[in-house]
């Protein structure tokens, strides 16, 4: 059995500078009417879902970034807590 490599101490790739990616991924199930709905930008994919679902994925990553902006961060260098606390205050929650 092969053993992962540990990703915290992989060397950078080619065409990589050791910098460290993230990104947000959103897939939305309940698309049945046919369409392929895809969204791309900088640090972010959507992919499927209902007009709706899609639409309110892509509203939710648009003011997510818009926050991270305003912090003066990258997706890559966003903690945990932070980054549940940015997405909730993105989707309209309240906590």
């Amino acid at each position: 059995m092969h053993e992962l490599p540990d990703p915290n101490t992989r060397s950078p790739g080619p065409g990589r500078r050791g910098r460290k990616r993230a990104m947000l991924l959103g897939l939305g199930l309940d698309g049945q009417d046919g369409h392929v709905r895809i969204t791309k930008g900088e640090n972010f994919l959507l992919q499927g879902g209902s007009e709706e679902t899609h639409g309110r994925m892509t509203e939710t990553t648009i003011h997510f970034n818009e926050k991270l902006a305003q912090r003066g961060k990258r997706l890559e260098t966003v903690g945990h807590q932070e980054f549940v606390d940015l997405m909730n205050e993105a989707a309209g929650g309240t906590t």
